[in-house]
């Protein structure tokens, strides 16, 4: 049977596999026996990569079928710092599962610098997770957070921009009827503060974030990345989600209705 490698991000971990993305992003979110449900998201990783880091020698031995011919679903590999030791170029697809099961697939694409007068939100997803406003743009942000000569950072930093709607404009005076977020006075005054303090980058919404990303709320899409190097996976349109990927879609939206 062939194997996969992936780099699940809830939670951090390197995993082996002898299931297809599609397969395994429904085995992580609901189980072999439906009993369980939890979103998840993860990477395919290059099945050639190696690493001195990883135990990959022995995966051949490691994740083999049962005994019953029925294949491994998940072979923990490394649970601490793996996104620190996996080389961006090694990362392919971005697949996003619904706590359903219903998976969706995002590639890579050239991210194009919009330069406009904005605020924005952040979601830091691995390897850590606070949730931030800001006043730099996704590339300022990466370059931010990964800058190791600040007494705060980290080497690779996974995020997910969110939807601010007029917020992003007018912090104090904007409507906030569309927005799924709790405690959005809260989220008013942090915009209002980073917005009249212009020596501070960002500001902490969410010291940690728990609980399930509501897809929905994704404005343009994933970002990962380093000190030099910036990887965009887009989040598709609402038409084209509507058309193209309905089905997921229409899990993501009742996500904690269930």
């Amino acid at each position: 049977m062939e194997k996969y490698l992936y780099l699940s991000l809830t939670p951090e971990a390197l995993i082996a596999s002898m299931l297809p993305p599609e397969e395994f992003g429904n085995y992580l979110a609901i189980g072999t026996k439906k009993r369980t449900r939890g979103q998840a998201m993860f990477f395919e990783i290059d099945p050639n990569f190696e690493s001195d880091y990883f135990p990959l020698k022995d995966i051949e031995k490691r994740c083999v079928p049962h005994s019953d011919g029925s294949p491994k679903r998940s072979k923990y590999l490394s649970i601490y710092r793996v996104l620190e030791h996996v080389p961006l170029e090694q990362l392919k697809n971005l697949y996003l599962v619904t706590d359903d099961g219903k998976v969706l697939e995002l590639k890579k694409k050239e991210y194009h610098l919009e330069e406009v007068d904005a605020l924005h939100m952040y979601q830091q997803i691995v390897p850590v997770s606070p949730r931030v406003v800001s006043r730099l743009n996704p590339r300022s942000f990466m370059k931010f957070l990964t800058d190791r000569s600040q007494p705060i950072s980290v080497p690779k930093l996974i995020f997910v921009e969110l939807i601010l709607e007029d917020l992003a404009n007018d912090p104090a005076e904007a409507l906030t009827n569309n927005l799924p977020y709790t405690n959005l006075e809260h989220l008013r005054d942090c915009l209002i503060g980073i917005k009249k303090n212009k020596e501070k980058p960002t500001k902490t919404v969410i010291r940690q974030f728990h609980g399930d990303l509501l897809y929905r709320t994704c404005k343009n899409g994933f970002f990962v990345g380093d000190q030099e190097n910036l990887i965009y996976y887009p989040f598709p349109e609402i038409k084209e989600l509507e058309e193209e990927f309905y089905y997921w879609w229409r899990s993501a939206l009742i996500v904690g209705f269930h």
